[in-house]
């Protein structure tokens, strides 16, 4: 569950030779009269549940982003949605047993991105990432009413003239959104212990931004570069308060198939190396949850030593390519195409979110 203190949300290994010696996930029968397909193996074991979110036939799928689940276990997904559709819908909600609840949040049709449900007093909300033709983030209710939404931190000095505000001039050439060093292209949140938040600006500036509990800008830290505090697509982030470590702030820097380690206030501290483009970070117990785009969800324990690769199937949608993300035939069951979220539920279940172009959401039930 997406929380920002007891189930918060979001060394893969740190050398080659620990890689070597991680068994890849092996699919399964599950020994029942079910015939449910089953990935992972000993105490990370799911039984996979494809397409497990039904939508009513007046909406449609389209590419699925983020995934994130409040505290009566329902599902929120938000994809990225079409700029030409702004009377569709780009959240849409399931309960645990993915019936459709309700859906809302038209204003980011053609940008939304990231997804997370915080607990803030009595009350949960909403937070959303916007990028391409929105350029914004929000604070929503749960039922989808705005509380706050907000653009470019100008006061950060690193984006042009233009970049803030709803009806700032958001494209160039032929009708597509600006991109650089430069724009504003938010990603995902990660949740303070303080009331404030950190935003990624993962495909903009590359900069992290910490705003305060009243969602004020107050600084900045990261930005373009080679890695140790500096990124290339910061594209997911969250804090790692896993019991028995020192809590960090942990970004997926996603082209440099890396995860870093920072301290709280930026400092750099680690990296861990052999991922494939991994794209958001979600905690449950002691485990750390990692989708890559480059098909597969990766487990880490305490000591972020690998302990299950679910879905792997980088052998075909990487290297073979003869998986396509446009063309549903040539998926697998039990196979991830592009995972590019993914979450845990209370009880240690996981939903995906996959980056394809006719949506594709999955519950992995644990069997553990």
């Amino acid at each position: 569950m997406k929380n920002n203190k007891t189930l918060s949300r979001r060394h893969f290994i740190s050398t080659a030779a620990t890689a070597s010696i991680v068994a890849p996930t092996m699919l399964v029968a599950k020994k029942s009269q079910s015939k449910q397909l089953v990935i992972g193996e000993g105490e990370h074991r799911f039984e996979v549940h494809h397409n497990w979110a039904k939508l009513p036939e007046k909406y449609t799928w389209q590419t699925t982003h983020n995934v994130t689940v409040d505290k009566a276990g329902n599902v929120y997904v938000i994809h990225e949605g079409r700029a030409n559709l702004k009377d569709h819908p780009s959240i849409f909600v399931f309960d645990p047993n993915g019936k459709f609840v309700r859906a809302f949040g038209n204003q980011f049709q053609g940008g939304g991105h990231g997804l997370e449900v915080r607990q803030e007093g009595k009350e949960e909300f909403l937070y959303v990432c916007a990028y391409q033709n929105v350029k914004a983030f929000a604070k929503l209710t749960l039922k989808g009413e705005t509380v706050w939404e907000k653009y470019a931190p100008m006061d950060s000095g690193v984006y042009r003239k233009g970049e803030d505000g709803p009806d700032a001039v958001r494209f160039e050439g032929k009708g597509r959104p600006r991109w650089g060093r430069d724009a504003f292209l938010p990603t995902n949140f990660a949740f303070l212990d303080d009331g404030g938040f950190l935003l990624a600006d993962g495909y903009g500036s590359f900069w992290i931004h910490r705003y305060d509990k009243d969602a004020n800008w107050v600084s900045k830290f990261g930005g373009p570069g080679k890695g140790e505090g500096k990124f290339a697509t910061p594209h997911g982030i969250w804090i790692d308060r896993r019991p028995g470590k020192k809590q960090r702030v942990a970004i997926c820097d996603r082209a440099h198939h890396t995860l870093q380690f920072l301290e709280m206030d930026g400092k750099y501290v680690e990296t861990l190396k052999g991922y494939g483009m991994p794209a958001n970070l979600d905690t449950w117990k002691n485990l750390l949850l990692v989708p890559e785009l480059h098909a597969r969800i990766t487990l880490l324990d305490e000591k972020n030593e690998v302990v299950a690769k679910l879905g792997d199937d980088v052998e075909s949608v990487v290297k073979k390519k003869t998986v396509n993300r446009g063309k549903t035939q040539t998926w697998k069951a039990g196979k991830f195409v592009h995972p590019h979220d993914a979450c845990f539920g209370a009880n240690g279940d996981i939903y995906v979110a996959e980056w394809v172009a006719t949506g594709r959401v999955t519950k992995l039930k644990r069997l553990a």
